[in-house]
């Protein structure tokens, strides 16, 4: 073996060129060695190929359907539905959350003024070229479990060649026409078998043909896209569609074709919580005796049967002068408060004798489970209002009324005074109610010609034939998009338990802190002298007025003929020049 050599003494020009020998060497007798193969759990990464060029997405290579879509939403996190553009608002709109859903899925090609498809990058909140439509507009913090909206939409249906070998979009070139798909029997929403009858004739006699007669095989209901769970994968899980139909008429209005909205408004009774004793008696403006928080219902259903009928409402909403509307008159068909079933809603489905754990409990004859136990208060309430059009505000501003009613500050002779326009005609200054517990429960579209409110679309539920998707991969409950993983179902029960934990921790901690400690126990006292009021308008807590003054003691509002020409004046515009569509409108 060589003794090593030592680079002690090396100048560092011998050490470079020692070292630049070496190289060399390496290069011309050392081969790299191929790589080892990849063994089947090595996680190394696979190298991608190289990516395809962008495509864009023609628009032009689809066919489109005019469809009406149903949907609801929690609106506690939402600055209302109606976006506005040029206006930065603190919450996102339910409008805005729409469109950017259809457009992500691709289902809209917006266009603009000039009728250009605008380009994919395009955020800006635009209908234009959809013929979109809605039906209500709700304010902050209110939601809706039965919005509408009409919107032309891609379809699966295929295109068919003319004679020159053109596209053509197939709504425009059969024989039985999309108009023909309208003239289908209309349902009766109060008889599922109807609506099922329905929506099978819709599709036995939508046949799309070309001009030979032949016929495609595309059935335009269980064919089509799944439009429902498209757009409820990338919506907010706030935000859930529900239905669709297939065969709205082809002058189809969401605004304009309903004819009745309802309105559900939910309060507990108590309203807010009582103090025992003495202490928590007040008197009413009729000179009862009563514990405060708890409320009068019979008062309140005897005030809102007042409201049945066509009334001018101009001191039951708000003036908005930038519509100037000069006609108040509405009518509504139904006034009442109702209590909720405790034994069916909310999640009352889980009653179902189809979804029981077991036999423990006896089955009531609804097929409910039934207790022993008696239902616990506080009991859920709803002020129940169904109408042609609402004004601005008009239903928060009724339920302020009937709350003011049901505390036995007023009335419930108070709703008569206010309708009387004649009587008292400007507007006393009072509160209106809390946002966030009115829901916008339907919107009905009567079929055309029918004398009954009941709706006639032939709507398909998710879940539904033509409410599912159709994958051969996934499972059959989640597959109809109802029950089960991925599910409509599972998520709003995830919305739902959410809440519910925070419901159940506050709760009990009122029990723990109402059961320590003794009560208390003074005078009674009375609304009637200077002692503070508290007054409930559905929020969560009560408001401390101070003496409190009668609703027709207040001080007036102007009218609203002086409200709309100020405005005007201030505007430069006529009077003649208001929007008429707006007389017809629905704001909540």
């Amino acid at each position: 073996m060589s003794k090593p050599t030592d680079y002690s003494a090396w100048s560092n020009a011998d050490l470079i060129k020692r070292v630049t020998d070496l190289e060399r060497q390496l290069k011309h007798h050392i081969t790299p060695r191929p790589p080892a193969p990849k063994s089947p759990g090595s996680s190394a990464a696979t190298p991608k190929k190289s990516s395809k060029p962008y495509k864009p997405f023609d628009p032009g290579r689809y066919s489109t359907r005019l469809i009406a879509l149903k949907f609801a939403y929690l609106g506690r996190g939402y600055n209302g539905y109606e976006h506005h553009a040029n206006n930065v608002t603190p919450l996102p709109t339910i409008e805005e959350e729409l469109w950017k859903a259809l457009r992500k899925t691709r289902l809209i090609f917006p266009t603009d003024k000039e009728g250009n498809v605008l380009s994919e990058g395009d955020e800006s909140v635009s209908w234009e070229g959809c013929e979109y439509s809605k039906c209500g507009r709700t304010d902050r913090g209110v939601s809706a479990f039965g919005q509408i909206v009409g919107i032309r939409v891609r379809s699966n249906r295929p295109k068919m060649k003319n004679g020159d070998g053109a596209s053509i979009d197939m709504e425009d070139a059969h024989v039985v026409s999309a108009n023909d798909f309208t003239k289908a029997p209309q349902a009766n929403a109060s008889d599922p078998s109807d609506v099922a009858t329905a929506r099978e004739a819709a599709r036995s006699e939508v046949v799309v043909t070309d001009a030979s007669g032949s016929e495609p095989a595309f059935d335009p209901i269980r064919q089509e896209l799944p439009y429902i769970q498209l757009l409820n994968r990338v919506l907010p899980p706030e935000i859930r569609i529900l239905a669709w139909c297939p065969n709205p008429p082809s002058t189809f209005s969401a605004r304009f074709s309903c004819k009745e909205r309802r309105y559900k408004y939910f309060f507990t009774q108590p309203a807010f919580a009582p103090v025992p004793g003495v202490n928590g008696i007040v008197r009413s403006a009729d000179g009862k005796e009563i514990r405060e928080g708890w409320l009068d219902i019979e008062a309140m259903r005897e005030a809102a049967k007042k409201l049945q009928g066509q009334h001018d409402f101009r001191n039951f909403c708000k003036v908005d002068p930038a519509k100037q509307i000069t006609n108040f008159e509405r009518r509504i068909f139904y006034a009442d408060v109702e209590e909720v079933d405790p034994l069916t809603a909310p999640v009352g489905f889980v009653g179902h004798p189809e979804l029981r754990c077991g036999l423990e409990f006896p089955l009531a004859s609804n097929g409910i489970h039934s207790s022993s136990h008696e239902v616990q208060t506080p009991r859920l309430y709803t002020v129940t209002l169904h109408g042609s059009a609402f004004l601005w505000h008009q239903v928060r501003h009724i339920v302020a009324i009937l709350f003011l009613v049901g505390q036995g500050l007023e009335s419930p002779s108070i709703v008569e005074d206010l309708l009387d326009v004649s009587k008292n005609p400007t507007k006393p200054k009072y509160e209106m109610a809390s946002d966030i517990p009115l829901v916008l429960w339907d919107c009905v579209f009567p079929a055309e010609g029918s004398d009954t409110q009941e709706d006639g679309l032939a709507w398909v539920y998710v879940g539904d034939g033509g409410g599912r998707e159709n994958s051969t991969k996934a499972d059959a409950d989640s597959a109809y998009g109802k029950y089960g993983k991925g599910g409509i179902i599972d998520d709003l029960w995830d919305v739902w338990r959410r809440r519910k934990m925070d419901e159940i921790l506050a709760g009990s901690l009122l029990d723990v802190v109402a059961r320590q400690g003794r009560k208390t126990s003074s005078e009674p006292r009375s609304t009637t002298k200077t002692q503070s009021a508290r007054v409930f308008d559905g929020g969560d807590a009560p408001r401390s007025v101070g003496p409190y003054v009668p609703v027709l003691k207040k001080q007036r509002m102007e009218s609203v003929e002086v409200i709309n020409a100020r405005y005007a004046e201030r505007k430069g515009r006529d009077l003649r020049d208001a929007d008429l569509g707006a007389q017809i409108d629905v704001e909540e």
